[in-house]
């Protein structure tokens, strides 16, 4: 039986990037749940280039997917309906209700904005209209002032749905009372009365010596502290972009080890969690094969702009090395856009991921792909070529590849084969991301590469067992009663 919602919306907005949005939204997502509400998670607009793909066939930001999980659900287009893939530094694939619309500037995405804003409050909408409650991330912060015009991903949404909101800042990196006012003198009066609380968050210290700093921020601000959470040690999150090297085990001289070219474009990089959690596993991304000596098994990763990135890999030397390593049988494995790269050629005719053209690829596979217009979208699963060992992931490409190296698949999947093998067993190439994540498919891979102790982690397991230790940590350090009573109060006087 489901239990009465306290109330049908929040939102977490942060002082800064980082300052754990993410993380206190999946809390209270996992928390709420316990409760016995039916929660949803919802983000108006991500920037990202870590995605998930969805049940309905679509792509959101994988922070997002992570917060269905805590809720028991899975995830759903409308739950990150806008989200903004960079290219360049100054462009980005925007992709609307999961599907791709085209690449944009960042001026001409400013001024598409106000469209992006009803396919916001549609996604809002059917929300509202399944769940209980609604737990809403913000983006960056909302003192950015110079993208408050038209904003739709932090004040501004909550203005147009009339959404308290909770700010959260990190402790750990210093500054906190002077990012919680600042980011109050920013606000709007009507912002700041939405602002019902705050939460402290990676706290480690002696309380009483905090103290003071709180009875000095509630009295000058006229708003509670409602929580202070401790810095967690060993906490498994998948993060929502930047590349996380915090769950890496430390190095040891006889450590199996991997390196993966750290590229400009480097996506989807949660693919190489379970193997930095693995226990006899160091794992090296590098922006140069000088940064490296030796390596078991190099793996080229996914990529948003795949001849760019490609470019880049041989300007660095990543060309001779790559060659180097196989003549004395090291292994070799593509993923996704890494995947592409083995290839004879990489051909972009519509010019979706720069300027139209063709070229090389490392012609270590005989194969040819072709950038469509068409995304492939799909969560798949199945079994190793010829094997029983099962395999489970998502595809998330814009390429077609075609050619004799894929009449040797690396895995017959439910949706057809997939990827390549090389005759001589050195060189594989897949479009599966998460192919590491199940632990059998795990100590298969490493097991190919030449590592041949079955220790891989249970991927799923250890992200259940973190989503519940944050909503544990939740519960014992949130004040709710004084949340609910702060969140009622507001919508009270709203309605004076």
């Amino acid at each position: 039986m489901k239990a009465n919602s306290p109330f049908q919306a929040l939102m977490v907005q942060g002082t800064t990037s980082d300052a754990g949005k993410s993380t206190l939204v999946t809390a209270l997502c996992r928390y709420y749940r316990r409760q016995g509400v039916a929660v949803a998670p919802f983000k108006p607009q991500n920037m990202a280039l870590n995605s998930a793909v969805t049940i309905d066939g679509g792509e959101i930001g994988r922070a997002q997917a992570a917060q269905a999980a805590a809720c028991g659900l899975p995830p759903h287009s409308d739950m990150n309906p806008v989200l903004l893939k960079p290219n360049t530094d100054t462009t980005a694939q925007v992709i609307i209700h999961g599907k791709v619309l085209q690449n944009q500037s960042a001026t001409e995405y400013h001024d598409y904005k106000k469209v992006a804003k009803q396919a916001v409050l549609a996604s809002w909408q059917r929300l509202s209209d399944q769940y209980q409650m609604l737990i809403v991330e913000g983006a960056g912060s909302p003192a950015e002032i110079n993208l408050r015009a038209g904003d739709i991903a932090n004040m501004g949404f909550a203005e147009a749905v009339d959404c308290p909101v909770v700010l959260i800042a990190d402790i750990d990196r210093g500054g906190v009372f002077a990012h919680l006012i600042g980011t109050l003198e920013l606000l709007s009066a009507s912002e700041r009365q939405r602002v019902v609380g705050f939460v402290i968050n990676r706290f480690r210290g002696d309380m009483a010596l905090l103290q003071p700093g709180l009875d000095w921020l509630e009295a000058k601000t006229g708003k509670p502290v409602l929580a202070v959470l401790p810095y967690l040690h060993d906490l498994y999150l998948e993060a929502e972009d930047a590349l996380s090297t915090r769950h890496a085990r430390p190095g040891r001289p006889d450590a199996f080890h991997i390196v993966v070219p750290h590229l400009p474009s480097f996506s989807n990089h949660t693919d190489f969690d379970p193997l930095q959690l693995h226990p006899d596993v160091t794992v090296s991304f590098a922006k140069s094969p000088e940064q490296i000596v030796g390596a078991d098994l190099l793996v080229l990763p996914g990529s948003k702009s795949v001849r760019s990135d490609l470019i880049r890999l041989r300007a660095q030397g990543w060309e001779a090395f790559i060659h180097r390593h196989l003549r004395y049988g090291g292994k070799l494995l593509g993923i996704c856009g890494g995947f592409q790269m083995l290839g004879n050629s990489i051909d972009d005719p519509h010019g979706l991921e720069g300027p139209p053209g063709c070229a090389d690829g490392l012609g270590l596979l005989n194969m040819h792909t072709i950038l469509q217009t068409e995304k492939c979208l799909k969560q798949t699963g199945g079994t190793f070529h010829r094997q029983t060992i099962p395999v489970a992931g998502y595809e998330i490409h814009m390429g077609v590849s075609s050619g004799p190296a894929l009449s040797r698949p690396m895995f017959a999947l439910t949706t057809g084969d997939d990827g390549a093998m090389s005759e001589d067993g050195l060189v594989a190439g897949t479009y599966l991301h998460g192919l590491f994540d199940m632990p059998q498919a795990c100590d298969a891979l490493l097991r190919w590469a030449g590592y041949n102790k079955a220790l891989a982690v249970d991927f799923n397991a250890l992200r259940e067992a973190g989503i519940d230790r944050l909503a544990a940590c939740l519960a014992a350090h949130c004040d709710f009663a004084l949340l609910e009573e702060r969140v009622q109060n507001f919508r009270s006087s709203k309605q004076l």
